[in-house]
């Protein structure tokens, strides 16, 4: 990811703070101080005994007040524990979208084979976009197939920042089922060459760029020109950025043949 990605999942959830009054306000995703830009999307749980000391006051918190289930969701949205899955499917209902986007969040973390229905319900018609952005992400720790057309349906109608954790989703699926990798990969090859925002495009070259090795040879050939192509025309310089990295990172001579005579000619510094 580039630097601007990167910002999405560098300050760790222990640091998750949710604005109530922020989230429920219908706003679009692209507003900073979103609290899911504080999660740390690859941290893995370490110490495993204060762990479960920590996910047993979780529990009884879930099953408690307002408050008491924020404190427990918090715990969850960085802990897995498969006993929080009963108490936190429930939550997917309730009014309060900081509530709705907590638990969702959760239960990516601890994904539940029988959320997952709701999960796609809320991806589309939840009316608020941190819920929809927070579903976009969780979706992609669920090997089902069937999150394939909707995250690719969020990809080309959301928002920016539904659309941005979509295509990092799409990899997720991609990556988990090789039937699905092409379906994906195309998606994300059109996006990246018709979406408005910058950020989305990026994200789309790294999730391409992480698929690429499990494609037929066409794709990957394809993938490969539209990065070029990327490095060539794109005016947004964190694009080109993303392109030239992903490019430079794939075990093919002939890119890098082609990248190496782009600079001596002068078009790359």
């Amino acid at each position: 990811m580039n630097d601007e990605n990167q910002k999405l999942s560098d300050k760790g959830l222990a640091n998750l703070a949710i604005d109530p009054d922020l989230l429920a306000r219908e706003l679009a995703a692209q507003v900073e101080g979103d609290p899911l830009d504080e999660i740390e999307l690859d941290k893995i749980d370490q110490a495993q005994g204060s762990s479960l000391k920590e996910c047993d006051q979780a529990l009884k918190w879930l099953q408690s007040g307002s408050d008491e289930r924020l404190q427990g969701l918090r715990v969850f949205c960085e802990h897995r524990d498969p006993r929080a899955r009963p108490f936190l499917l429930p939550l997917l209902e309730e009014p309060s979208p900081v509530i709705r986007m907590s638990a969702v969040y959760a239960l990516g973390r601890n994904p539940c084979p029988k959320a997952l229905d709701f999960l796609l319900h809320l991806l589309r018609f939840d009316s608020n976009a941190y819920v929809r952005k927070a579903t976009a992400w969780s979706l992609g720790n669920y090997p089902d197939a069937t999150v394939l057309e909707p995250l690719i349906n969020a990809l080309k109608q959301d928002v920016a920042a539904v659309r941005l954790w979509a295509s990092s989703s799409l990899a997720e699926v991609g990556l988990n089922s090789t039937e699905c990798s092409p379906r994906a990969a195309k998606q994300l090859l059109e996006s990246l060459q018709v979406d408005v925002e910058p950020i989305v495009r990026s994200n789309c070259i790294w999730s391409l760029g992480r698929l690429h090795g499990l494609l037929s040879g066409e794709i990957q050939i394809q993938i490969e020109e539209t990065f070029i192509s990327v490095l060539l025309t794109e005016r947004e310089p964190s694009v080109r950025y993303e392109a030239r990295t992903a490019l430079e990172q794939l075990d093919n001579p002939e890119v890098q043949k082609k990248l190496k005579s782009l600079i001596d000619d002068g078009q790359l510094v």
